[in-house]
């Protein structure tokens, strides 16, 4: 954890550059949006397989003077789907030492994506420093390399059959015919081109220009983006779900991400329980919130027609709310891939929170731009009658859900989470965390973290363990993990309290801090 008593701000991220490279824009006296623009420029190097401007995300953004707006830039589904056998897509395994998983790649399981429209948007409306000057820390990784850390190192080995699909892909991530390993120098300057390029041109450049021509190129090869799919594609903005917990109030994702209504709905079932009584980890705690994941994970499948239900979710949350989440989240196709979040607070308060998301990638870049395209059209929830029969031009929901806190007291939080399905449950615990069991913020991040999904209780370790063992005579379906784990999230946040100024980024996934003096 970082902690200043007076300062221009906090970054927070899941690598160290990609944080230096927010916390550099703050010094200079650039805001929040403009600081967390220049970090997700650095993460596309730093954090390539989780940032990328091939995928999409959502940015909360809470400026000192004005309304509070969701920018929802998540990827699209293509308008029309080619017929299978002309489709390039298989299944390749990636093995995470415990367990295998199945993913889908191949030019045809892209989606279309958002973030360069997301970037510019949020620039156009927020920021204060030029594209040219917000994208010099990605330019300059990018060019002169970033030595691999061991988390980074960790996620190119487990994807390294995606990394490793395309000779052009090979061509950045496996130069030595093995994807980068830990403490070697890693480079893209193919992405150098891209950014240049970008902030000259803009957004209509990845869109309808040149790199656009690219795509559609590219998807001839056996995808489905067409040029009406660039060109038509939009950036939403909606106003944030906002509820109160406990006298805190909570702003969140609103739907059609799924996230941000779950969290609000766990939160309301919690409400009526003494957490603080119990105490952080007792058997009485981790009982609570497991029940009431499992209750939030009832409500979710009553909405996606999954489950009878029993209409729990209209108690705990605005009916309006839940009629919107019904109408707009059902029937939309999910996604819950792999996702790294940006928390930024500056001294005026503004603030920003940026989670953004590539999948795994596609394993294919765009020629000549170091740019590697999503795979969100690969994932087996989002076809559950078979693959390939998505509907076309629908906006993808996620579980992302990018979060703001404000305590009467005049705190005021910004946090989110990677971490695929488990990022509300981490994101929610180290709210509970904070509202409930009156931690500091490092040592709500740090806390050790429960899951519940399918039936199957899931623990990290860290609490006791006749807690542990009491509580799986309930649940004897678990899985228990020896210490943290990136499983369970990687919660990066930012806290404030007038001109005071601390960050906590999660050491599950390699998360750093740097408050700005």
């Amino acid at each position: 954890m970082k902690k200043a008593e007076s300062g221009k701000g906090v970054v927070c991220a899941g690598h160290e550059e990609t944080a230096r490279a927010g916390a550099e824009i703050l010094a200079e006296g650039g805001n929040a949006f403009d600081a967390i623009l220049a970090a997700h420029s650095a993460a596309c190097v730093c954090e390539p397989a989780l940032a990328s401007l091939g995928g999409g995300g959502y940015l909360l953004a809470v400026p000192a003077a004005g309304e509070p707006v969701v920018y929802d830039f998540f990827v699209q589904t293509p308008s029309m789907c080619r017929n299978a056998e002309d489709i390039d897509f298989h299944p390749i395994h990636t093995d995470f030492g415990s367990v295998a998983q199945e993913f889908h790649i191949g030019v045809g399981s892209a989606a279309v994506p958002g973030t360069v429209a997301g970037l510019f948007s949020v620039h156009r409306d927020l920021c204060t420093f030029p594209t040219s000057r917000l994208f010099e820390p990605g330019i300059r990784l990018a060019r002169e390399g970033v030595r691999q850390s061991a988390f980074q190192a960790y996620v190119f080995r487990i994807l390294s059959p995606i990394l490793t699909a395309s000779k052009e892909a090979r061509a950045i991530y496996a130069p030595t015919r093995t994807v980068c390993p830990e403490g070697a120098i890693f480079r893209n300057t193919d992405l150098v081109t891209a950014f240049e390029a970008l902030s000259r041109e803009g957004e209509f450049l990845f869109y309808g220009g040149e790199i656009g021509e690219q795509i559609v190129a590219l998807s001839h090869r056996g995808g489905c983006i067409t040029r009406n799919d660039l060109t038509g594609y939009g950036v939403k903005k909606r106003a944030p779900v906002v509820f109160d917990y406990r006298g805190t109030r909570i702003l969140t994702n609103p739907p059609p991400s799924s996230g941000g209504a779950l969290i609000g709905f766990a939160l309301g079932l919690l409400e009526n329980l003494p957490l603080a009584a119990y105490g952080f980890g007792s058997f009485e705690h981790l009982q609570a919130m497991a029940v009431v994941m499992e209750q939030t994970n009832e409500a979710r499948r009553e909405v996606h027609g999954e489950g009878r239900g029993d209409g729990e979710l209209d108690r705990f949350l605005d009916r309006a709310l839940v009629d919107r989440y019904r109408r707009e989240v059902a029937g939309r196709v999910r996604c819950s891939r792999g996702t790294t979040h940006m928390s930024v607070i500056d001294a005026k308060g503004n603030m920003a929170g940026l989670s953004v998301s590539n999948g795994e990638g596609c394993g294919h870049v765009i020629p000549g731009t170091g740019v590697m395209l999503n795979n969100m059209l690969g994932e087996e929830d989002l076809n559950p009658a078979g693959f390939h029969r998505w509907p076309g031009n629908v906006r993808m929901t996620s579980m992302m859900a990018p979060t703001a806190a404000f305590w009467p007291d005049g705190r005021r939080l910004i946090i989110g989470s990677g971490g695929s399905n488990r990022l509300r449950t981490a994101i929610l615990q180290v709210l509970v965390n904070l509202i409930e069991m009156k931690m500091p913020l490092e040592e709500a991040v740090r806390g050790p973290r429960l899951h519940w999904e399918g039936g199957r209780l899931l623990l990290e370790g860290g609490f006791a363990e006749a807690v542990v063992e009491n509580l799986v005579q309930r649940y004897p379906d678990f899985r228990l993990w020896e210490g943290l784990n990136l499983f369970f999230g990687g919660t990066h946040g930012a806290l404030s309290h007038g001109l005071s100024f601390e960050g906590a980024g999660d050491p599950r996934r390699d998360g750093r801090a740097i408050v700005v003096a």
